[in-house]
């Protein structure tokens, strides 16, 4: 009875087929593609919001710091080279981009653009004062765009089966699960990296057998982290009941779900080469964008898909077998 039960189980969604699904519905209603094509275009057209004369202004007292710790000035001056270097290249608008929610950009590994189709762009300093309260507003306008794409992308992929997210209610538990995310990742990676330090100053083959240990056990926390946002979107749910449910399904699934992450994170990074082909002052550069933003938003609303699906047929399979249990038990 058992057998002819597990027998009868229906077959889970498949990856492809979910991806598929994702690139068909965002064809079908293109617009879900704009905030990305927009955040791109800011990212590649507008002004550049530069830390170089902040950093500027505080190198003298991190070289007298740097000397009282008694650091070599070979040393000091390569540090200086590097952070002089981040400072030049880092455009700070690129926080914009937030995550785990957050509007797909294709620039923010790459903003260190000096010219563009329309000339030199235009370039704007932070300093000491203004960096934190920039740093905010950047990051909250990057939570609201993230929220709004999200939503959009939700509805674009499963229109007919779900009911959209009140706005008020996105944007809210966007920030909460930003929040949450960023101090669950301080939390662990700050006594792996402490880890790591100790092991490296033992034995530098211990500490690459600990980092492939971390990369194996990662799983466990990408994957699960890599839903926590859809049933948000999709079930309308709080940040903790998505975060739960996003661990459930990550328990009853994760080598599936766990190929299908790794599948949308090649195609999403392999592509990003491919877009970055043309020079950043020609403008087949918006051939890229374009590619980007349609590539990117069709993984995102397969992920929607496969996470709508794949929850659907747990619970299938948790009906079939509940009644096996009843009988077993009694």
């Amino acid at each position: 009875m058992e057998v002819s039960s597990i027998e009868n189980l229906p077959p889970p969604p498949g990856i492809i087929s979910s991806i598929k699904a994702g690139f068909d519905a965002i064809a079908a209603r293109i617009t879900a593609i704009l905030l990305p094509l927009l955040l791109n275009l800011l990212l590649w057209l507008g002004p550049r919001l530069r830390m170089d004369e902040m950093f500027k202004s505080m190198e003298g007292d991190l070289v007298l710091f740097w000397q009282a710790s008694r650091i070599p000035a070979e040393e000091i001056q390569k540090m200086l080279d590097l952070y002089e270097g981040m400072a030049q290249s880092i455009n700070l608008l690129g926080l914009i981009r937030t995550l785990p929610i957050g509007i797909s950009s294709l620039f923010v590994t790459n903003q260190n653009t000096a010219v563009t189709p329309l000339g030199g762009p235009v370039t704007w300093q932070v300093d000491v004062l203004t960096f934190p309260l920039w740093m905010m507003i950047l990051v909250f306008i990057g939570w609201i765009g993230g929220a709004l794409y999200f939503r959009d992308v939700a509805w674009a992929a499963l229109a007919e089966k779900i009911n959209t997210t009140r706005l008020f209610r996105a944007i809210l538990q966007t920030i909460l699960i930003s929040i949450c995310c960023n101090m669950i990742l301080m939390a662990i990676s700050i006594p792996i990296l402490l880890i790591l330090i100790v092991a490296s100053q033992i034995s530098a083959l211990l500490a690459n057998l600990i980092v492939l240990f971390i990369a194996l056990g990662s799983v466990w926390i990408i994957v699960p982290m890599f839903f926590w946002a859809h049933g948000v979107f999709l079930n309308r749910q709080n940040v903790l009941t998505s975060m739960l449910s996003s661990l459930q399904l990550t328990r009853f699934t994760l080598p599936t779900s766990s190929l299908f992450v790794l599948a949308v994170f090649l195609l999403s990074y392999g592509l990003a080469y491919l877009w970055r082909i043309p020079a950043p002052d020609s403008w087949m550069t918006l051939v890229g964008i374009f590619g980007h933003s349609f590539v990117t938003t069709a993984l995102l609303a397969g992920s929607f898909i496969y996470y709508h699906d794949m929850n659907a047929w747990v619970q299938a399979v948790l009906e079939k077998l509940r009644p096996n249990n009843t009988v077993k038990q009694a």
